[in-house]
Protein backbone atom coordinates (compact mmCIF):
# COMPACT_ATOMS: atom_id res chain seq x y z
CA UNK A 1 0.00 0.00 0.00
CA UNK A 2 2.82 2.39 0.90
CA UNK A 3 6.39 2.19 -0.32
CA UNK A 4 9.45 3.98 1.03
CA UNK A 5 12.52 4.22 -1.18
CA UNK A 6 15.81 5.48 0.23
CA UNK A 7 18.83 6.78 -1.63
CA UNK A 8 22.10 8.52 -0.90
CA UNK A 9 24.10 6.02 1.11
CA UNK A 10 27.70 5.11 0.38
CA UNK A 11 31.29 5.17 1.55
CA UNK A 12 32.69 8.34 3.06
CA UNK A 13 35.82 9.26 4.99
CA UNK A 14 35.64 10.33 8.64
CA UNK A 15 34.66 13.98 8.84
CA UNK A 16 32.81 13.80 5.54
CA UNK A 17 29.16 14.33 4.70
CA UNK A 18 26.31 12.43 3.11
CA UNK A 19 22.68 13.25 2.41
CA UNK A 20 20.05 10.55 2.54
CA UNK A 21 16.66 10.88 0.88
CA UNK A 22 13.49 8.86 1.25
CA UNK A 23 10.37 9.15 -0.87
CA UNK A 24 7.04 7.75 0.26
CA UNK A 25 4.50 6.71 -2.36
CA UNK A 26 1.32 4.69 -2.69
CA UNK A 27 -2.03 4.88 -0.96
CA UNK A 28 -1.15 7.81 1.31
CA UNK A 29 -3.85 9.91 2.93
CA UNK A 30 -1.72 11.54 5.59
CA UNK A 31 1.80 11.15 6.97
CA UNK A 32 2.11 11.82 10.68
CA UNK A 33 5.83 11.21 11.22
CA UNK A 34 8.83 10.53 9.01
CA UNK A 35 12.16 9.56 10.40
CA UNK A 36 15.40 7.66 10.15
CA UNK A 37 16.67 4.66 12.10
CA UNK A 38 19.93 2.79 11.82
CA UNK A 39 21.23 -0.64 12.62
CA UNK A 40 24.90 -1.48 12.97
CA UNK A 41 26.16 -5.08 12.84
CA UNK A 42 25.38 -6.90 16.08
CA UNK A 43 23.32 -4.02 17.46
CA UNK A 44 19.64 -3.20 17.76
CA UNK A 45 17.96 -0.78 15.41
CA UNK A 46 17.93 2.70 16.93
CA UNK A 47 16.23 5.99 16.24
CA UNK A 48 18.46 8.56 14.58
CA UNK A 49 16.01 11.40 13.95
CA UNK A 50 12.29 11.92 13.51
CA UNK A 51 10.14 14.82 12.36
CA UNK A 52 6.39 14.86 12.96
CA UNK A 53 4.23 16.84 10.57
CA UNK A 54 4.00 20.29 12.08
CA UNK A 55 6.08 19.17 15.04
CA UNK A 56 9.57 19.40 16.43
CA UNK A 57 12.57 17.34 15.50
CA UNK A 58 13.83 14.55 17.72
CA UNK A 59 17.47 13.45 17.53
CA UNK A 60 19.52 10.73 19.12
CA UNK A 61 22.10 12.28 21.46
CA UNK A 62 24.89 10.73 19.41
CA UNK A 63 23.99 12.73 16.29
CA UNK A 64 22.87 16.07 17.75
CA UNK A 65 24.73 18.95 16.16
CA UNK A 66 25.95 16.79 13.28
CA UNK A 67 22.80 15.48 11.57
CA UNK A 68 19.79 17.45 10.34
CA UNK A 69 16.44 15.98 9.38
CA UNK A 70 14.06 17.84 7.09
CA UNK A 71 10.94 17.14 5.08
CA UNK A 72 9.28 18.24 1.88
CA UNK A 73 5.66 17.47 2.67
CA UNK A 74 4.48 18.26 -0.85
CA UNK A 75 6.78 15.50 -2.13
CA UNK A 76 6.30 13.07 0.78
CA UNK A 77 10.06 13.13 1.16
CA UNK A 78 12.35 13.15 4.16
CA UNK A 79 16.05 13.98 4.14
CA UNK A 80 18.90 13.35 6.52
CA UNK A 81 21.92 15.59 6.14
CA UNK A 82 24.84 13.94 7.90
CA UNK A 83 27.95 16.00 8.60
CA UNK A 84 31.14 15.31 10.54
CA UNK A 85 30.60 11.60 10.07
CA UNK A 86 32.37 9.19 12.39
CA UNK A 87 33.21 5.49 11.97
CA UNK A 88 30.61 4.71 14.62
CA UNK A 89 27.94 6.13 12.30
CA UNK A 90 28.50 3.12 10.03
CA UNK A 91 25.21 1.25 9.74
CA UNK A 92 22.28 0.46 7.51
CA UNK A 93 19.96 3.45 7.62
CA UNK A 94 16.23 2.86 7.35
CA UNK A 95 13.51 5.34 6.52
CA UNK A 96 10.34 5.07 8.58
CA UNK A 97 6.91 6.63 8.19
CA UNK A 98 3.75 6.65 10.28
CA UNK A 99 1.02 6.79 7.64
CA UNK A 100 -2.74 6.83 7.42
CA UNK A 101 -3.71 5.34 4.08
CA UNK A 102 -6.61 6.23 1.84
CA UNK A 103 -8.31 3.16 3.29
CA UNK A 104 -8.08 4.91 6.67
CA UNK A 105 -5.92 2.33 8.36
CA UNK A 106 -2.82 3.63 10.10
CA UNK A 107 0.45 1.74 9.85
CA UNK A 108 4.16 2.07 10.29
CA UNK A 109 6.22 1.52 7.14
CA UNK A 110 9.91 0.87 6.52
CA UNK A 111 12.22 1.36 3.60
CA UNK A 112 14.62 -1.31 2.40
CA UNK A 113 17.63 0.38 3.98
CA UNK A 114 20.72 2.06 2.61
CA UNK A 115 24.27 1.32 3.72
CA UNK A 116 26.40 4.12 5.14
CA UNK A 117 30.05 3.27 5.73
CA UNK A 118 32.45 5.74 7.34
CA UNK A 119 36.02 4.62 6.90
CA UNK A 120 39.40 5.88 5.79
Amino acid sequence: QVQLVESGGGLVQPGGSLRLSCVASGSIFNIYVMGWYRQAPGKQRELVAALPTGGSTNYADSVKGRFTISRDNAKNTVYLQMNSLKPEDTAVYYCNADVRTIFFNRNNYWGQGTQVTVSS
